[in-house]
């Protein structure tokens, strides 16, 4: 007579053999590993105490394990959207694996779904904290005009770190008072640069820009001490160095100067559309996040 396995004996199997495919075949890290393996004996759990099988589970029953975690109960708070967004995955990939394998003909998990993520307001700085950062690189060496002349073009211009220090000296069209950078997909946009923005950019391509490159022949706006384009991680560097001497550091990155750039010309009145084509976004919903900022950022 064959040995029926209870369900709750068959699942370390399956899982056993989950996360072993995980690990030899895709790779994964062994925190991403933990994190499977916790997420799926918390639907073991749940399984365990509804009297069901996991090569049994129906697509109502994994809706009904999402509802408990979304709802929680006195011995656990409501999971997190984020969370949720990540167990759906988990599940969907577990699922998928056991069809894979043949121990079961269909997916339950096709049409589950975490929650939408909940998308979170670009944080922006007040006119005057741009100020204070602004006025942060002080001192007439070469490494201060480009810095103020850096900072003053991710403000004025609203580019992506990418874009800065993709730069090159003759992307800047002093006289025309406008800069040209690559949007994505390699779209070229034209972004105009304003007379406060154009002080600074004139003083470092005149008299810092040459005592950083010396005699070398790299053609990128913004250099480092050796004369060559700065690389992301020397961009960051130096608006977290002038934004932690300012205060801000606990609120800043590159992308925050992009963000608080949106964030004024639509206070100021200009429409979507144009600022779309400032930042150089391929789809106006991404733009259309800043129009739910405060009308003062």
């Amino acid at each position: 007579m064959a040995t029926v396995i209870a369900p709750a004996q068959r699942f370390p199997a399956l899982l056993g053999d989950f996360l072993a495919y995980l690990g030899s075949e895709r790779g994964l890290s062994r925190n991403t590993l933990e994190a499977y393996r916790s997420d799926l004996l918390q639907f073991a759990a749940h399984l365990e105490r509804h009297g069901r099988d996991a090569l049994a589970a129906g697509s109502d029953e994994l809706e009904l394990f999402m509802a408990e975690l979304a709802g929680g109960d006195a011995s656990h708070p409501p999971v997190s959207p984020a969370t949720l967004q990540r167990k759906a995955a988990c599940l969907r990939s577990f699922y998928r694996h056991l069809r894979r394998t043949g121990l079961i003909d269909d997916d339950p998990t096709g049409d589950l779904r975490g929650p939408p993520k909940a998308h979170r307001l670009p944080q922006v700085l007040s006119p005057a904290e741009v100020a204070l950062l602004l006025a942060g690189p002080r001192g007439s060496d070469p490494a201060a005009q480009r810095d103020r002349a850096l900072l003053a073009v991710m403000c004025a211009c609203g580019l992506r770190a990418s874009e800065a220090i993709g730069l090159l000296v003759d992307d800047v069209d002093l006289r025309r008072r406008v800069l040209r950078t690559g949007g994505e997909g390699s779209r070229q946009r034209s972004v105009p640069v304003s007379s406060d923005a154009l002080r600074p950019i004139r003083a470092y391509v005149d008299r810092g820009r040459p005592a950083l490159v010396g005699g070398r022949g790299d053609d990128h706006l913004f250099v480092n001490r050796r004369g060559t384009g700065l690389t992301r991680q020397g961009l960051y560097k130096i608006v977290q160095g002038h934004a932690r001497a300012a205060g801000l550091d606990d609120r800043m990155s590159p992308h925050t100067l992009r963000h608080t750039f949106a964030a004024r010309l639509l206070a100021g009145g200009k429409d979507l559309r144009s600022v779309q084509e400032l930042l150089g976004h391929a789809d106006i919903a991404t733009t259309q996040i800043y129009a739910q900022l405060p009308a003062e950022p």
